[in-house]
């Protein structure tokens, strides 16, 4: 997902007047020449809500707790004004030291930042490097030891090389905690306490989570000194603008009705989300020897394997990206048609993140959701989370159960002997 909406005859096609102008009219008229021309050559000049918010503060150096979802620029809130900071008040590279910390909850998330700060900085003799596990670290360390003024991070690692001293943090002025929910969630909160005993108190510190609930702020509020609070509701709730449909099924029937809707050609771009890694491996084989190209990602795939298969994924070498749970969060791939999840996941707050993977900023999109007997009750934690039931249940034309009172408790009891695979409600 690009960091800037799109703003209405300011394409790359547009001539450098236009977009010079077009700068010089909002927030960004306030960052300096390099980095207007690098978000310039990226094609969006219209800034953001979330934008328009935060760079004015955080240029100012003011500390921040940003609510916002995904999709909508956050990453470019906090890069640019860090950017523009460091460079100018540039100083020499020192090994092992950076000037700035990112932390992210995932490789993916981890690795997307980085190529933003890339994106951004590319006029600028500033330098970064992404540290993430899954992979040999002598690279990283090799980075560390050039000298980096920004490190984006997982949390795991960088601990480990904190620990053997490839990296020191003692001249850290910005520290900026990406989805704070999702680390509070897979429990980093006491590595990221570890993290900070070795930062200076005297720093500026920005955390940005899509989801802010009281213990995240009283947690918040120990690690930030005067912060300014940008809460951006998006004008239509993500997950109103996704047209969700349950479909309840035989287990055993979950290959065919996957391929059956698969043959849809509204469907696009599809991400299907399993439980299992092995689940999300077999579905991949039956896909392709059905013609349809897909791929997986999880976390029994190597690091190289996983930006492989997302890479391919983005760039519509695969139509379907079969995933576990690693990919509910912080993917950012541009035009996701359909969520389909093939398996119901355990938690109910996982259920809207996946489904976020579509229907970004400001799209709409559709998510899909198989329910077999032994999943009702995730599918009943999911529609009390939603405050409501699925806004539409569907029967599969050809792979429906035989008995739908079994699988949904709603459905009219019926008696006598019913067709198969003759109605479709939608």
């Amino acid at each position: 997902m690009k960091e800037y909406a799109r703003a209405t005859g300011m394409h790359t096609d547009c001539s450098a007047l236009q977009a010079k102008l077009q700068l010089q009219k909002s927030v960004f008229a306030a960052l300096i020449p390099e980095i207007q021309q690098a978000i310039a050559m990226e094609g969006y000049v219209t800034p953001t809500p979330i934008q328009e918010q935060c760079i004015p503060h955080l240029l100012k150096g003011r500390d921040m707790l940003g609510n916002a979802q995904t999709g909508t620029g956050k990453t470019a809130a906090f890069a640019l004004p860090l950017l523009q900071r460091l460079s100018k008040n540039y100083r020499r590279l020192q090994k092992g030291t950076p000037r700035a910390l990112i932390l992210a909850p995932t490789r993916e998330l981890a690795s997307q930042i980085g190529e933003s700060i890339q994106a951004y900085g590319r006029f600028l003799l500033l330098s970064h490097t992404v540290i993430f596990g899954g992979i040999n670290q002598s690279r990283q360390v090799k980075a560390l030891n050039l000298g980096v003024d920004i490190v984006v991070a997982t949390p795991g690692r960088l601990l480990d090389l904190m620990q053997q001293e490839f990296i020191h943090l003692s001249e850290v002025e910005v520290f900026i905690l990406d989805e704070m929910d999702r680390m509070l969630d897979m429990g980093f909160i006491p590595d990221i306490k570890k993290v900070l005993s070795q930062i200076p108190a005297k720093r500026q510190t920005l955390f940005f989570s899509a989801t802010i609930a009281p213990k995240m702020v009283k947690l918040a509020n120990t690690m930030v000194h005067n912060p300014v609070r940008v809460n951006i509701a998006p004008d239509k709730p993500a997950v109103e603008r996704i047209v969700q449909k349950v479909i309840f099924i035989e287990k055993k029937k979950k290959d065919a009705l996957l391929i059956s809707l698969l043959d849809d050609p509204k469907i696009n771009k599809a991400l299907i989300f399993t439980q299992m890694k092995h689940t999300a491996n077999r579905v991949v084989k039956k896909l392709c020897a059905k013609g349809i190209q897909g791929t997986a990602i999880h976390g029994n795939k190597s690091q190289a394997l996983r930006t492989k298969a997302l890479t391919g994924f983005k760039q519509g070498r695969f139509k379907v990206l079969v995933a576990t749970d690693i990919a509910a969060r912080g993917l950012d791939v541009d035009d996701i048609t359909h969520v389909i999840n093939y398996d119901l996941p355990v938690e109910a707050n996982t259920y809207v993140h996946r489904i976020g993977r579509t229907a970004r900023a400001g799209a709409n999109g559709d998510a899909i959701s198989f329910c077999c007997i032994e999943d009702r009750c995730y599918l009943k934690e999911i529609e009390r989370l939603l405050g409501k039931p699925f806004p539409c249940k569907m029967k599969h034309i050809a792979y429906h159960c035989d008995d739908d009172s079994r699988l949904n408790p709603s459905a009219p009891k019926r008696s006598g002997r019913r067709r198969k695979g003759i109605t479709i409600n939608h």
